[in-house]
């Protein structure tokens, strides 16, 4: 059912509670702090009401969920809605808590609370705080990208997660549409909780390669039946053509990725709609992100953009911050890859094994709060499948010992330097590794992102575009 929104109006509060999230937004600008969650924090603090009042001044709003993918989805469908003419507002920064949600919204509205005319939100949102947010911020359409194992000590069990989403459907707007990623049995499940619009999607490709024997799977049996899932073809994780021994089994997805290609660092596929196909030459690569691609397709579609706008803006896509980031630095060609789970860093190690080409590696392992406190999930890596792709290793981060010894047993190279927990310096000891002719591949978990780009661009790191 839909839950009361309240609109924006004239408010002593809110206008405080505003102009003080700004001056410090500004504040952090001047000092160079790469903070973005603060001024909402301050906000909520003056006005707990905030993010509600602003909200209620968008024309439309979607939400994307799931573990992995957020950032760069959303990132995708922020550029097809700019394609299509409109007004976004996107946590760009990837700050998904309801504060950083706040903190998006507080930046684009008037001292009164007011945004732009016609402006649609497009807010990634942390799997936890899906139902906050969506309370503050009622979805026109929340798509849903995966399920997978990630940050145990925050989350607990995936399955209790899709738990949570289902009832959390429950306060949706009637009018609102999901988009379920229909190849992830755990999110195919939810269809059954929600009565309104659905919109689904999925790899519609019978060539594409299956997963490596023994991979990790993350979701191995329905909560609701305890039945366990099995497989004609997995692709990665749990995702692939499911089915149960009661008869439940993958749909077949609406909007589709049909004809799936690499190219040279691209992925090819022809996108099918309800309305007809259209193909796409999408500028990044790895199956990850041809289902990135679909859960934007899909919630742009849900939104009234046409196929050919959708095609448009995805063929424009540009890495988010620290995912497939491709930077040059020093002379040399660097590229960011986040992994913050088993499923995730297999997905990164796969995709650096399709050249066939060897990596300097710098790999970094931190265990903040938004990392993950438990690190036992390096141990659920394929790190075997890149020992023959790794030409020099350096480890750093708060765990790096840890890390260092999985890549031991993995016959990954010895580390170039003793291992130390210094991030600067674990970078610096990389890149001299790394000649100028080849590529510094760096594999970092989310706080080491987040610390290693800092440095990156201190170092005048550039995107490569920018200076070719």
């Amino acid at each position: 059912m839909s839950t009361p929104h309240i609109r924006p109006g004239v408010s002593p509060r809110l206008t405080a509670a505003i102009l003080a999230g700004k001056a410090v937004r500004q504040g952090m600008r001047t000092l160079g702090s790469g903070g973005t969650a603060l001024p909402g924090l301050v906000v909520e603090r003056l006005d707990a009401d905030a993010a509600t009042r602003i909200a209620g001044g968008l024309s439309a709003t979607a939400l994307i969920t799931g573990t992995n993918g957020k950032t760069t989805t959303a990132a995708m469908l922020a550029r097809i809605l700019r394609a299509d003419g409109r007004a976004v507002i996107h946590n760009r920064s990837g700050s998904n808590l309801l504060r950083g949600v706040t903190a998006a919204l507080v930046a684009e509205a008037s001292p009164l609370g007011k945004l732009p005319s016609g402006c649609t939100a497009v807010l990634e949102t942390d799997e936890a705080a899906l139902p906050a947010i969506a309370r503050a911020a009622p979805p026109s359409v929340a798509v849903f990208t995966n399920l997978m194992r990630d940050q145990l000590d925050r989350y607990g069990e995936i399955e209790s997660i899709a738990l949570r989403w289902a009832d959390a459907l429950q306060d949706f707007p009637n009018d609102a549409t999901i988009a379920l990623n229909v190849d992830d049995p755990l999110i195919a499940s939810l269809a059954a909780r929600w009565a309104g619009e659905c919109l689904t999607f999925g790899i519609e490709d019978p060539n594409v390669p299956a997963a490596p024997e023994g991979e990790i799977v993350d979701a191995v049996w329905d909560p609701q039946t305890r039945d366990d899932f099995r497989y004609t073809r997995r692709y990665f994780a749990q995702l692939g053509r499911w089915y149960t021994d009661s008869g439940a089994q993958r749909p077949t997805p609406e909007v589709a990725a049909e004809q799936i290609a690499i190219g040279e660092q691209s992925m090819q596929f022809t996108l099918r709609t309800p309305d007809g196909s259209t193909p796409i030459n999408l500028p990044a690569e790895g199956l990850y992100s041809v289902y990135n691609a679909l859960a934007a397709a899909a919630a742009a579609l849900a939104l009234g953009v046409a196929a050919e706008t959708v095609r448009d803006g995805l063929e424009q896509h540009e890495a988010a911050f620290g995912r497939q980031e491709e930077l040059e630095v020093e002379g040399r060609r660097v590229r960011v890859l986040l992994g913050k789970n088993p499923s995730g860093m297999n997905q990164a190690l796969r995709t650096l094994q399709q050249s066939g080409q060897q990596h300097h590696m710098l790999v970094l392992l931190n265990d903040g709060i938004a990392d993950g406190t438990d690190v036992s999930w390096i141990w659920d890596v394929d790190w075997e499948s890149q020992a023959a792709h790794c030409a020099s290793l350096t480890v750093g981060g708060r765990r790096a010992a840890d890390m260092a010894l999985r890549l031991e047993y993995a016959g990954l190279p010895e580390p170039i330097e003793p291992v130390g927990n210094d991030i600067g310096r674990a970078l610096r000891q990389a890149l001299d590794a790394t000649p100028k002719s080849e590529q510094l591949v760096i594999l970092p978990t989310y706080t080491a992102m987040l610390d290693v780009r800092q440095r990156l661009g201190r170092m005048g790191a550039s995107r490569l575009w920018d200076v070719a």
